[in-house]
């Protein structure tokens, strides 16, 4: 049958179903295939905290949403135009998010009347008319799996757990997506289970088939791959990029990299990650508990070592009193905290932004660190390889702040040239004994005398001859590093700590403002994650000629020198955080600028839709 291919420049798709469903899997799949084809995009998981959510249930119901499109794009999208739903709760739990006249691929199959009365459905959508809004197509998925895979010698669960392929490759056909990737993915996979791997590979293609010959679908799309820079790109998560960044920033500093970690969500992946990069001089230590997994960190740092931890928010208040140790010593340390939505243990894969204020504050006395935060997934490479250069040339803790969205969504990242990497090692130098020898010769080492320049401290590696000297938590003297209790002193101390920190805004450049016509007179201003919805909602006003300026902040500790003279230069500055507005608190204390907070913490990133919005009526009201 020949069908008609529509373009389209753009697709917003969610896979759902059960946590067992595969769901993950097969929206992964098909982002590979999609980057592969060349187009941009921007992915967001949604899956329960259990391992094993109950089944059939609303809180079992584990989604991904991918966004693609034949242009630049900053989300994974607002709304989806098509919902892949398994089950019946899938489609009650994504239902409200659907947008008049989308598709819905439902598996009726699984629409059976105890799975519809579990969720309250007292009749069946698919039959009802209550989805007359939407254009459905009822399409028994297990069944037809089950069916296509009647020749393997495999059970009957198995052959429907291959359910979620089937919908693959019936999605693959339907948007001209490639398929020998994920072949190759099921011959590697499965490669130990010879049998499972064919029959996976035949329920995508029965997928694929269904779609090219059932009258169900007539119309077969098209978005074509998008006008980027040239270069090799990759599909690439923010956990893996902030892996990548801490290797490629250990190797152009010559330092080897020791990572101490305790697996939490959303901050697991890195540990995975980097425990796969020992060729390149990695190590990588499972702690016991949080406590262990920093500490074991910074003693590789005083070892002379990039000294790195991963954590999640409630690990870093079991990291707090390490960190606050690690500024009180002034050695390097990055401590990567992958943001989730708390307090205490919260919900653990949502995302959040509520632990700046944690960060900046988090610990007992006055101990400043650097903080920085990637604004989108590929930009934690760069944000990673960042934190390493100041963390080593200032002999500051720095930390990561990252978000859950950012961790595991994906998009595609221009791989860099290693020769175009910055050469960290000339940011730093260890101490030396030939500079440390008093009048007569004699060593007179000074572990606190710090350079007039970065006011760091020397890194002195433990064993080197002439260099033998005591750290600790107590307060030191200055230059000397011996124990002091003189209030002069210790003023003094509290006072470099905090003018190394503070001097660090001369060496990250001003904060850039997006304001095109010049004439704007509201700035929308975040950091981190907001990075994309801010982009795409301020996109929308311009197009529909408004005029607006976007700003958008990685340092948060120093923040740029020149943030207040930006701040003052508008009439109004909206400032969108999911968090309670914690950002909005440092600006109006900092700079007595009445900035407009506003804030959302539902677990999910901001709708383009909503905040385009109240920029709109900020602009309105001005």
């Amino acid at each position: 049958m020949t069908k008609q291919v529509q373009p389209l420049d753009r697709v917003i798709i969610r896979f759902a179903g059960d946590s067992g469903d595969g769901m993950q899997l097969a929206g992964d799949r098909f982002t590979q295939e999609t980057a592969t084809f060349g187009n941009d995009l921007s992915t967001l998981p949604n899956f329960p905290a259990e391992i094993r959510a109950p089944a059939g249930t609303l809180p079992g119901v584990s989604s991904f949403q991918l966004h693609f499109a034949d242009h630049d794009i900053l989300t994974p999208g607002d709304a989806p135009d098509v919902l892949v739903a398994m089950n019946p709760a899938a489609l009650a739990a994504n239902l409200p998010d659907l947008p008049r006249g989308a598709d819905i691929i439902a598996n009726t199959d699984e629409f059976s009347k105890r799975s519809l009365s579990r969720i309250g459905y007292s009749s069946n959508p698919l039959e009802d008319g209550s989805l007359s809004a939407y254009r459905v197509h009822a399409v028994a998925i297990t069944s037809m799996t089950v069916k296509a895979l009647e020749e393997f010698d495999i059970t009957r669960k198995d052959a429907e757990r291959a359910k979620n392929m089937f919908a693959l490759g019936l999605l693959s056909w339907l948007y001209s997506r490639p398929t020998d990737g994920t072949v190759k993915f099921l011959e590697s996979k499965f490669a130990a289970k010879p049998e499972i791997m064919k029959a996976n590979i035949a329920a995508f293609q029965a997928g694929w088939n269904y779609g090219e010959t059932t009258e169900e679908f007539s119309v077969q799309y098209e978005v074509k791959p998008a006008s980027l820079k040239p270069g090799t790109y990759r599909n690439i998560t923010g956990n893996t990029a902030l892996a990548y960044g801490l290797v490629a920033a250990a190797r152009r500093s010559g330092l080897p990299l020791f990572l101490g970690s305790y697996p939490i969500t959303p901050a697991s992946d890195i540990l995975h990650e980097l425990s796969k990069l020992k060729r390149f001089g990695v190590r990588t230590f499972q702690a016991e508990d949080e406590i262990s997994g920093v500490g074991a960190a910074l003693g590789a740092a005083f070892g002379g070592a990039l000294g790195v931890t991963t954590t999640s928010g409630p690990g870093m208040a079991l990291k707090a009193e390490t960190i606050g140790l690690a500024a009180s010593v002034e050695l390097p340390l990055v401590v990567c905290d992958i943001q989730r939505a708390g307090p205490s243990t919260g919900m653990p894969t949502k995302t959040e932004q509520a632990d700046l204020l944690m960060a900046l504050f988090g610990r007992n006395g006055e101990s400043p660190v650097a903080v920085l935060a990637p604004a989108t997934p590929a930009d934690c490479f760069d944000t990673a390889m960042e934190a390493v250069r100041i963390a080593v040339k200032y002999r500051t803790p720095v930390i990561i702040l990252s978000d859950g969205y950012l961790a595991n969504g994906s998009e595609p990242w221009c791989v860099p040239e290693v020769a175009q990497l910055p050469r960290l090692r000339d940011e730093f130098s260890f101490a030396s004994p030939n500079d440390w020898r008093g009048p007569d010769g004699q060593p007179n080492f000074q572990p606190f005398l710090r350079d007039p320049q970065t006011l760091a401290r020397p890194w002195a590696i433990p064993g080197t001859p002439g260099l033998e000297h005591r750290i600790g938590g107590i307060e030191k003297a200055s230059g000397a590093g011996t124990i002091s209790y003189d209030p002069a002193n210790h003023d003094s101390m509290v006072r470099l700590r905090q003018a190394k920190i503070d001097g660090i805004s001369a060496d990250i450049g001003p904060l850039e403002v997006d304001d095109p016509t010049g004439d704007a007179a509201v700035l929308v201003l975040g950091w981190g994650s907001t990075f994309g919805s801010i982009g795409a909602a301020v996109r929308r006003i311009r197009l529909g000629g408004g005029s607006v300026a976007q700003a958008h902040l990685r340092y948060l500790s120093p923040l740029p020198a020149n943030l207040g003279d930006v701040l003052r230069s508008y009439r109004k500055v909206l400032v969108p955080e999911i968090n309670l507005g914690q950002l909005a608190l440092l600006l109006r204390g900092r700079y007595l600028v009445d900035v407009i907070s506003y804030n959302r913490v539902r677990g999910l990133p901001f709708r383009a839709s909503e905040l385009a919005s109240v920029i709109q009526e900020v602009i309105k009201n001005g």
